[in-house]
């Protein structure tokens, strides 16, 4: 492709990413409501501010990763799932920082993955993940394959990073961690369902749905805030 076309279809999409950008981008009302669903019904405005950084960590890089992904991979449910666990994953990396503010808080008793994620949803990834393992490895289909053990190692990785992220604050804090880890956990298992079959087929639009149904389960908001054991 000449290098003017090249750079055509660049500024063409670095546009589409902006405006994409611009619609996302969250406020007060948007980190107020994502609160209210995961069990933290009157935020203050400190956790209201929380939320919103929280969005914007993530929704940043969204757009981006769509316009990369999709050519890479050539998969449109398949880069939907891995766009939005990329993005995840950037966002709890940078949330690894200490804060900085003058007084840390932290959580007197320790948490665990289950604290965040229910336990059948985790054994459910487990199993998402070796039957679409099993079976790609059995077609001989190993980008697919490939991606779906991709998938698992960074849906894990976002939920552990999660747990160990940081403390800041308490309700809204530990609403956001299992927002992550649930959300993360779930598009792993969305991923490995929707990469089972070839794109363009009854199977794959089953398995999109599938998957999808899995992952509204899994990453559904919880009315009530789990207590740490």
């Amino acid at each position: 492709m000449p290098w003017d076309n090249v750079l055509a279809v660049a500024l063409i999409m670095g546009l589409v990413g902006l405006a994409i950008l611009i619609v996302l981008w969250p406020g007060e009302k948007q980190g107020k409501r994502l609160l209210k669903r995961w069990g933290v019904p009157d935020p203050d405005d400190a956790e209201v501010t929380l939320a919103v950084r929280y969005l914007k960590r993530r929704r940043f890089w969204y757009p981006w990763l769509f316009l990369a992904i999709p050519p890479l991979l050539d998969r449109t449910a398949g880069s939907l799932f891995t766009t939005l666990m990329l993005g995840g994953l950037i966002a709890e990396l940078l949330a690894q920082r200490p804060s900085r503010a003058p007084r840390r808080e932290a959580v007197l008793a320790r948490r665990t993955l289950l604290d965040l994620v229910p336990g059948w949803a985790i054994g459910l990834s487990v199993l998402a993940v070796v039957a679409s393992a099993g079976y790609l490895a059995v077609a001989g289909r190993w980008t697919p394959l490939a991606v779906s053990v991709g998938a698992f190692v960074v849906s894990w990785a976002i939920a552990l990073l999660a747990l160990r992220r940081p403390a800041v604050g308490d309700r809204a804090d530990l609403a956001l961690r299992c927002r992550s880890a649930r959300v993360a956990i779930g598009l792993g298992i969305a991923t490995c369902a929707a990469g089972a079959e070839p794109v363009q087929t009854f199977g794959a639009f089953l398995s999109f749905a599938v998957g999808l149904a899995v992952f509204s389960a899994v990453a559904a908001p919880v009315k009530r805030l789990p207590t740490a054991t």
